[in-house]
């Protein structure tokens, strides 16, 4: 940026580190806890039924 007078301004940006309030830790699940040996599990949600299952390239699929 330059002002009138042709001579330079320097664009300076402050950061500010704002401490953050303690975040408790999440439960941690592993996916063989969940399936054992099989590969759907349904999940019951405020009465209704979410099936989980592990596709055949490994990822994880959530359906209603």
């Amino acid at each position: 940026m330059k002002n009138t007078n042709n001579n330079l301004l320097i664009n300076r940006q402050r950061v500010v580190i704002v401490e953050q309030e303690a975040v408790p830790e999440r439960r941690r699940v592993g996916s063989n806890e969940l399936f054992g040996t099989q590969n759907e599990i349904v999940i019951e949600h405020n009465n209704e039924e979410y099936r989980l299952r592990i596709t055949s390239n490994d990822k994880l699929i959530l359906t209603k």
